[in-house]
């Protein structure tokens, strides 16, 4: 079978491998891939960034935003042959910390988590896959390729359970959301703000393309203004942060309401320097008792809340999420990132020659 794989840490390795056909173990699916769902993770980690083989491995098979189609299903399973599932990234460390004993691995305490795709597991980007059935996730096949959106939708189904969550240290009824960055992960947190009943706003930098129509036909309301000048006009009560953008991130933590909650699920570059007034940020979070929140990865429960959302959603409005759907064979088109992608999708089942 064919499978995509690099030499992480090596910027242009990424290939087109012949791979073993996978053989199932105990309580493993052995599923047909779908599709997979590319973003800027697996950029970075083709452009040499980061990643980690497996021990004893040279070559990772990346990708961590699955869809398949299961083949074949342990006897007694709660699974059966043709059922769509998508995979669980992350793994528990092997010692493991409380938090991985625990169930909630998604807040590994030591680092010595894996995940697939990423580290020291091999990932989803490949024609077949096995994965033990208690990190599958069963997926409405109603949805068709729009489940593909499973995982992106589980890392923001985990912010706002952490928002609610850090709300309810005290009387908590939000009434708007300002999400940062309209990517599929801003766009899906404004979703899920809107099945929440908020006042749902997301800001972007661009005026035009997919993404304010796409804002917009939420019930949303989509800027393109600076940040400090949009939470000046809004105070929202929730700031879901999906750019890592430095400047925006403090401009959006100065901005909210009093009990402001901001949660941060951007991952910013480091080595550029900022200046801020340290102490008039420490003054507004003290006095108006705002918190900040950062949130990362997912686990089960995330995965399951994900698949709920996105079962309530419009799918024809979760369709259009998926700008560029690009078969296998044609891999390195779908890593380069256009100016009106969304969601770029390689497509596993006509896949090429």
């Amino acid at each position: 079978m064919r499978a995509l794989t690099v030499e992480p840490g090596r910027a242009g390795s990424l290939r087109l491998d012949q791979r073993p056909e996978p053989t199932p173990a105990d309580g493993e699916l052995l599923v047909e891939g779908v599709a997979l769902g590319v973003c800027g993770t697996d950029r970075e980690i083709v452009a040499g960034e980061y990643g980690w083989a497996a021990p004893g491995a040279e070559r990772l098979v990346i990708g961590h935003e699955s869809l398949g189609r299961v083949l074949e299903a342990p006897e007694g399973s709660r699974f059966a042959s043709g059922d769509l599932v998508v995979g669980v990234v992350r793994r528990p460390d092997p010692v493991p910390c409380g938090a991985c004993a625990a169930g909630e691995f998604d807040m590994c305490r030591n680092g010595r988590y894996r995940e697939r795709g990423i580290k020291e597991i091999d990932g989803y980007a490949a024609e077949r896959w096995t994965v033990p059935e208690t990190y599958a996730v069963p997926v409405d096949p109603a949805l068709g390729l729009c489940a593909v959106l499973t995982e992106p939708a589980s890392v923001v189904a985990k912010a706002w359970e952490q928002v609610e969550a850090v709300g309810r240290r005290a009387w908590f009824e939000p009434r708007s959301v300002l999400v940062t960055g309209a990517g599929p992960i801003g766009l899906l947190a404004a979703l899920m703000g809107v099945q929440r009943g908020l006042s749902v706003h997301v800001l972007d930098r661009v005026a035009d393309g997919p993404k304010p129509d796409l804002v917009r036909d939420l019930g949303a309301t989509y800027h393109h203004a600076p940040v400090a000048e949009v939470t000046a006009a809004l105070q929202p009560d929730v700031v879901i942060e999906g750019t890592g953008v430095g400047s925006l991130v403090f401009d959006a933590l100065a901005g909210t309401g009093p009990y402001g909650i901001v949660c941060l699920t951007g991952v910013s570059s480091g080595g550029r320097t900022l200046s801020l007034d340290a102490g008039a940020l420490n003054r507004a979070l003290v006095l108006e008792n705002d918190a900040v929140v950062g949130s990362v990865n997912a686990n089960q429960r995330h995965f399951q809340l994900a698949e709920q959302a996105l079962h309530q959603a419009d799918t024809a409005w979760l369709s259009r999420l998926i700008t560029r759907r690009v078969p296998l064979n044609r891999y390195a088109e779908a890593l380069e990132a256009g100016p009106r992608d969304v969601k770029v999708v390689l497509d596993l089942e006509n896949a090429g020659a």
